[in-house]
């Protein structure tokens, strides 16, 4: 039988570290038994390709990379830790959080293409991995709409605090107000769950309000897979 999986979404500076963090630490408090993945793998070989695209090493820009080239390339990392880390316990009926997923390859690489193109890639892309790599398809992907300009103060003030530098995509802000255009559509199609990640006013939410929300999603399919054990 079957496990399931859930994915936690969101574009750079949306705050998805941090809720899938807090996901995590209230699954352990349950006592409810997951595994956890965080995508890219940066640790192993298979994420070389990415590595190398997002510190600029194929162009300085985003665009400077073809979407279906870029795709693979973090496909190609998925695959690799489908096969060598948790497909085995997927496979056993095991549940599997993502920080990232196929989603994000969604989210960052359509926006490369003219909109009119954008579903016909979608198309492309989850046939591409849940058909033709065989890559588990999602049971849930929570996504973190974070509007725009909140996201870059956020990724700002983190490069401050550690004294780094962002990658290729996440110094470009008009790629970044592309891909919440994009991760709309993509939702859509998906049937993705958007959190809002501010309020009515445009400030944004506190972390423990925006957990409760994700958790009230989350929730009911744990104790399906419960049942179903």
């Amino acid at each position: 039988m079957a496990g399931r999986l859930i994915v936690l979404e969101g574009t750079d500076g949306s705050g998805k570290s941090t809720q899938f963090s807090l996901l995590c630490g209230h699954m352990d408090r349950e006592g409810r038994p997951f595994r956890k993945l965080i995508f890219p793998q940066y640790q192993e070989p298979s994420s070389a390709l990415v590595k190398m695209y997002l510190n600029g090493e194929f162009g300085p820009h985003p665009s400077d990379v073809n979407p279906y080239a870029a795709s693979t390339f973090y496909a190609v990392d998925r695959y690799a830790s489908y096969q060598k880390v948790w497909g085995t316990a997927y496979r056993a009926g095991e549940l599997i959080l993502s920080d990232r997923y196929t989603t994000s390859n969604a989210v960052h690489q359509t926006g490369k293409l003219p909109e009119g193109e954008w579903e016909e890639f979608l198309r492309w892309l989850f046939t591409f991995e849940y058909g033709r790599l065989g890559l588990p398809e999602p049971d849930l992907v929570l996504w973190l709409d974070m509007p725009t300009e909140r996201a870059v103060e956020m990724l700002r003030r983190r490069e401050g605090e550690t004294h780094t530098k962002g990658d290729i995509h996440e110094v470009d802000t008009a790629y970044l107000a592309r891909c919440r255009s994009v991760a709309a559509t993509a939702a859509r199609l998906g049937g993705w769950k958007r959190i809002s990640c501010v309020d009515g006013s445009g400030r944004v939410r506190a972390q423990e309000e925006i957990h409760r929300e994700i958790w009230g999603a989350v929730a009911p399919l744990l104790d399906s897979n419960a049942k179903n054990a």
